[in-house]
Formats: C-alpha cells, sequence, structure tokens
C-alpha cells in the first residue's frame, strides 16, 4: 500500500490488536500448565503423606443372623433359611475437639498444606433391646465400634476406647463393607440382648495427619464439632458453615452444630452404607489452603488484556491526532508487545514473590519500559511521562477489577463509560473528513520527496 490514509490505518491497527490475540492465548495455555503442575505437585504430597482426611463414626455395628422360614413349595415342603446382616446404632450425642497444625511441605517452587490434628471424640449411645430393631427373631453377633477415616496412612495415635468405663484396644480396619478404611473394637455383650435400654459413654483420642483438608460427618443424633488451627486462611466448605468462627492473622478457630432433624443423618447413613457412598456424606469441612490463587488472579488478569492493548492504541490514537504526530504501526507493535509482556512476568514472578509484589514489581517493569519508549515516540519526555501516568492509571484499575470480582462487571461498565467519555470529549471538536485529507496529502507530499 503506497499511501496510507487514516481510514487505513485505523483498519491496521484493528488487525494489529487481533494479532495480539496469539501471544496472549499462548499466555492462558502457560497459566492453566502452570496451574496443572501445581496441582499435581500437591497431589504427589498428598501421596507420600495422607491426603484430605474424612472422620465417619462412631458407629455401633451389632452383626446377626436371621432364620427365615420360607413358602411352601409345589410339595407343601417349607424351609428355613438363614440371613446375615447389620444394625447400625448412631451416638445420641457426640462432640468432638480438634486442633490442627499445619506446616507447608515444599517440592520445588510449589508447596501443599499439610496438618496434623489431634481430636478427642466423646459422646453417648442409647442402646435398644433388640426386640425394638424390628427384626424379629435374630442372633445377635459379638457387637463393634466401627470408625471410618478416609485416608488410613494418616492415622499417627490412637488412644484405646474408653466404653462405658472400660478400655478397649482398637484394631485396624472399619470393618464394615463400603467403609473398610477406618478403626474397629470388638465389644462384649450389649444390652440388646436385655429388656431395657441403656445409656452407654464412650470417648477416644485420634492423631491424624491429612493435606488440605479436614472432614467430621456429623452422624450423632446432636453433632458438635470444633477446630482450631494456625492456619490463617481457612475456606469453610462442605454442607454446613460454623455457626461460630473467629479468623487472625495467628490461625482460625470455629465450631459447628448439626442434628438428624437438619441433617436425616440416621437414615442417610444406612443407605450410604448399602449404596457404597459413605465418603459423599455431607459433612463439616474446614479446608487449609492457600486461598490467594495467583495462577486463577493471572488468567483472570489476561481477560483484560485486549481491552489494555486496545485502551493503549487510543491513547497513542489521540495523541497522534491532537499533536500532529507520526506514529508507525511498528511501534504500535512494539508497544502492545511491552504490554503482554506484563502477564507473563506477573505470572513467573508471581510463584516466588506472591501475587501482589509480581503485580506491583510487573507493573513498574511495564510502565517504566513503556514510557522511556514513548518518550521519544512522541518527542516528548512530557509526553512520554503523561501516557506513563495514563498507563499507570490502567494497572491501578486492573488491580481494584481483580480484587473485586463480585463488582468486576460493574466497575469495567464504568471505566469503558469513563473512557469513551473522554475520548468523545478530546475528539469532539476534530473534522474527521478533513483530518483523513490531511494525513493523504501528507502521505502524498512524503512519497513525492
Amino acid at each position: 500500500m503506497k499511501r496510507f490514509p487514516l481510514a487505513s490505518k485505523i483498519i491496521l491497527l484493528v488487525i494489529l490488536i487481533l494479532l495480539m490475540l496469539l501471544p496472549i492465548g499462548a499466555i492462558t495455555d502457560l497459566i492453566h500448565e502452570r496451574s496443572s503442575y501445581r496441582q499435581s505437585v500437591i497431589q504427589q504430597v498428598a501421596s507420600s503423606t495422607s491426603a484430605a482426611q474424612t472422620i465417619v463414626g462412631p458407629v455401633l455395628v451389632f452383626p446377626y443372623e436371621k432364620t427365615e422360614l420360607s413358602e411352601a413349595d409345589d410339595n407343601g415342603k417349607r424351609r428355613y433359611s438363614t440371613r446375615n446382616g447389620a444394625y447400625y446404632l448412631l451416638p445420641e450425642t457426640l462432640d468432638i475437639a480438634a486442633t490442627a497444625q499445619v506446616e507447608a511441605r515444599k517440592l520445588g517452587i510449589y508447596q501443599a498444606q499439610v496438618y496434623d490434628s489431634h481430636a478427642t471424640l466423646q459422646g453417648r449411645f442409647i442402646v435398644t433391646p433388640s426386640a425394638e430393631w424390628g427384626l424379629g427373631d435374630i442372633k445377635v453377633g459379638q457387637p463393634y465400634l466401627s470408625v471410618g477415616i478416609a485416608d488410613m496412612r494418616g492415622i499417627r495415635q490412637v488412644s484405646p476406647l474408653t466404653l462405658n468405663g472400660k478400655e478397649i484396644a482398637f484394631r485396624p480396619s472399619a470393618k464394615i463393607n463400603a467403609m473398610e478404611q477406618g478403626l474397629h473394637a470388638m465389644l462384649d455383650n450389649l444390652p440388646p440382648t436385655g429388656k431395657t435400654s441403656q445409656p452407654l459413654p464412650f470417648s477416644f483420642e485420634l492423631e491424624l495427619l491429612g493435606t488440605s483438608n479436614l472432614s467430621v460427618v456429623p452422624v450423632g443424633e446432636t453433632t458438635n464439632f470444633s477446630l482450631k488451627s494456625n492456619w490463617p486462611h481457612p475456606n469453610f466448605i462442605g454442607s454446613f458453615l460454623p455457626t461460630q468462627r473467629t479468623v487472625s492473622d495467628q490461625g482460625f478457630s470455629a465450631q459447628w452444630s448439626s442434628t438428624w432433624f437438619a441433617n436425616n443423618m440416621n437414615q442417610r447413613l444406612v443407605q450410604a452404607f448399602n449404596a457404597g457412598a459413605v465418603w459423599q456424606l455431607p459433612a463439616f469441612s474446614a479446608t487449609m489452603i492457600e486461598t490467594v490463587d495467583q495462577y486463577q488472579l493471572s488468567d483472570r488478569s489476561v481477560k483484560y488484556a485486549i481491552l489494555f492493548i486496545g485502551l493503549t492504541f487510543v491513547a497513542f490514537f489521540l495523541f497522534e491526532m491532537l499533536k500532529a504526530l507520526r506514529v508507525h504501526p511498528i511501534q504500535y507493535l512494539l508497544v502492545s508487545v511491552a504490554l503482554s509482556l506484563f502477564y507473563l512476568l506477573l505470572l513467573a514472578l508471581s510463584e516466588h514473590i506472591g501475587f501482589n509484589l509480581a503485580y506491583l514489581a510487573a507493573a513498574l517493569a511495564c510502565t517504566g519500559l513503556i514510557t522511556y519508549y514513548v518518550s521519544y515516540v512522541l518527542g516528548s519526555i512530557q509526553r512520554g511521562i503523561g501516557f506513563g501516568a495514563l498507563l499507570a492509571l490502567l494497572y491501578a484499575a486492573l488491580w481494584g477489577l481483580l480484587q473485586s470480582e463480585d463488582n468486576a462487571l460493574l466497575l469495567g461498565s464504568l471505566l469503558l463509560t469513563v473512557v469513551l467519555a473522554l475520548v468523545m470529549a478530546l475528539t469532539r471538536k476534530i473534522d474527521w473528513y478533513r483530518l483523513g485529507a490531511s494525513a493523504d496529502q501528507s502521505e502524498g507530499k512524503t512519497e513525492s520527496k
């Protein structure tokens, strides 16, 4: 193209902006790749120590054998058959008090949070006679108390079970087909063989190692769970929010409470045993991981890259039009590449110094580089500093968008409205037809020389 009229230049600038989607897409893919690698490191740490832990129980299990008389066959004969099953009794009250000491385990530049928890479990069962089970004539076997643990590798230590004042040693395995992971304690004959219901208090202590998350399934008719930790950035997930919580720089404390009226656990637990879905039951949960995910924030910032480049081109174009300057498309391209470099610096630095400091360092580096360059492009240090100030203001606006996810749409809309109003105010007196003709004449004179 021998001549470069105003309209053609605008089209070329739009093409340049669209071409920048290629490096931006590559940076986005890199962010996702690094995030996936970080997640794989967390899984490696969990596989070599212990995964996220869930405690289910304790539950009293009464194995039984029931004899049934079959229907008469064609010859009129009836036979007896036996059926084995188990009756599950949940606690009337369950109180769990736990502490979790969190420390970081590093693998290269990545880390995972591993906790060492100490829990005291105590409560009471109300053991009813077998006649109230609704199973007819049955033969009850030796009962046992079962506790499910999601990852048995994390069991550091467990005290003997104190049941009705008597100490009983735990054994490996929860001894339930749908919940093999855990502990069990074999018990002597209990009141189901008797005629009246009797209270049965229990207590024991459990030291458990886990990664990232600690959960407790509220199996008691009334369940209370309290947790204290040195981790200052908890995330309370799961089906129940804490009734009370306190979070500070030194750690957090939280308390949960629930009853069967709220969770229907007396029926859901038995259904989960039958369906093999114990670990999907609703639970009290606390997650002890980094809540500020630099990869998520970096990915969100890249989404505004085209907006950044477009606004920078608009500022360049306004300087060119209002000050009668000539800026070559290559100069536009170099500035847009410098803007794209910001996101790569942000990603690389955030893995080492955290997102906040990385954002500040990357913004200062790119703003300084572009200010230095455009001072020569625009023919004035003052203009370069003014352009750099506008760019710094854009980075500050982006910071506000990233820190306020709930209001990002509102803030972004207001920013675009302000920018559009500013452009319209600065160009309100420009005669674009005359400006385009002047650009044509200027190109013609340049070619004639």
